[in-house]
């Protein structure tokens, strides 16, 4: 396994949609939390949620794609793009 980031960027005005997808985005990570080492929203400058953040020990950047394309959220439309890269801890643990 290796690690891996998912940086989600949500659509401009897309928190209602991402609000009403929540649920459904929290249940699918849950269920894969085994590959979930760290997860959370991004924030903009006034703290409302504007994206999602992953680290993923998946086995490959295919996984990782995989795991984000199956997401209620990028299945909503909520997202506007993804960054998917292959992501190494040096400082701090996880």
């Amino acid at each position: 396994m290796a690690l891996f980031m998912l940086a989600c960027f949500d659509k401009p005005n897309s928190l209602d949609l991402r609000m009403a997808t929540r649920e459904a985005h929290l249940a699918y990570v849950r269920d894969h939390i085994a590959a979930v080492k760290v997860a959370g929203p991004m924030l903009d400058e006034n703290e409302a949620m504007s994206g999602s953040l992953f680290i993923l020990d998946v086995a490959d950047l295919a996984a990782a794609k995989a795991f984000n394309a199956a997401d209620p959220y990028q299945q909503a439309g909520v997202f506007e793009r993804v960054e998917a890269r292959g992501f190494r801890a040096s400082i701090g643990s996880l």
